[in-house]
């Protein structure tokens, strides 16, 4: 398998599992506190990483060279994930991944500010029209809504969130300097953990643990592993392999996936004029895949 297909093999799997974080957390988000819930997430996958790291390549000295790069990428990725499960209160599943695929545009500007990556006219065709599908959803189909400019508060918080996550690509494949995979995964999850435990302080003394759903502790459980260690490792990889719009390319294919997820877990599928919205963020995926740039 070529260097770029291994890029895309792990974004293509970076899709499926944050697709379920969105299912999964909408579910449990008002149940716990963001601040909380992200702590622990980050605090477990913390733990598997460094196991990871250690069974694997190891944790080289260099690693922790300039230890304030992974607190700009570790704040970056607690921004997203915190204001993704505030959002997800009052935001669908599917309206939530919608704003998520708005990060590719998102990337591909911050990619060119920070790596003078440069975004080729079929790469901007295909963001422009992913970006059209996903306001689509948004908007709920809704052309009042539209001219309204009516978002919904869940969607409008997590935005901002989507703007740290387009971020992390580029600033990522700018500040590392050739650490192992895993121990460079480690080290940003880690310094995330540190930051949420600071913030967050008030909310994690706050919380019942003992007292939570069951749901709760088997979404932190998938969330832990899958949508944060996981996603991290993917990200890392593919980033090296491919230009930042590129990777964040494969959020297009997030609301189909969240659709599936949905249905799975049988809320049953939104309307077909959405899915009108949804096709287009997969023929976005379909035309930035065929681009060289």
């Amino acid at each position: 398998m070529t260097s770029q297909a291994q890029g895309h093999a792990c974004m293509l799997l970076f899709s499926v599992l944050v697709a379920g974080s969105f299912s999964l957390g909408s579910l449990v988000a008002n149940d716990i506190a963001p601040m909380a819930l992200t702590a622990l997430r980050f605090a477990l996958a913390s733990v598997i990483m460094a196991a990871l790291a250690f069974a694997t390549t190891g944790m080289p000295r260099r690693t922790f060279q300039a230890p304030w790069r992974y607190f700009i990428l570790g704040g970056l990725y607690v921004i997203y994930f915190v204001l993704m499960f505030e959002g997800l209160k009052t935001a669908p599943p599917v309206s939530a991944s919608a704003v998520f695929t708005l990060t590719p545009i998102m990337a591909g500007g911050i990619g060119w500010l920070v790596l003078r990556q440069i975004t080729t006219p079929r790469m901007a065709l295909a963001l422009a029209i992913g970006a059209v599908g996903a306001l689509w959803v948004i908007f709920r189909a809704d052309w009042a809504a539209v001219r309204a400019f009516d978002v919904g508060e869940g969607e409008a918080i997590f935005f901002w969130g989507c703007i740290a996550h387009a971020a992390y690509p580029p600033m990522m494949r700018k500040l590392s300097r050739g650490e192992p995979t895993a121990a460079f995964t480690f080290a940003v999850i880690a310094a995330g953990c540190l930051i949420l435990t600071v913030v967050g302080w008030t909310d994690i003394r706050a919380t019942d643990w003992a007292g939570l759903p069951a749901l709760v502790w088997i979404t932190i459980a998938y969330v832990s592993l899958f949508a944060t260690a996981g996603t991290f490792l993917l990200v890392r990889v593919a980033a090296l392999r491919l230009p930042s719009a590129k990777v964040m390319a494969y959020t297009y294919l997030t609301p189909s996936w969240v659709i599936l997820w949905e249905i799975a877990l049988g809320n049953g599928a939104p309307s077909g004029m959405v899915l009108v919205g949804v096709a287009m963020t997969v023929v976005a995926l379909l035309l930035l895949l065929r681009d060289d740039g």
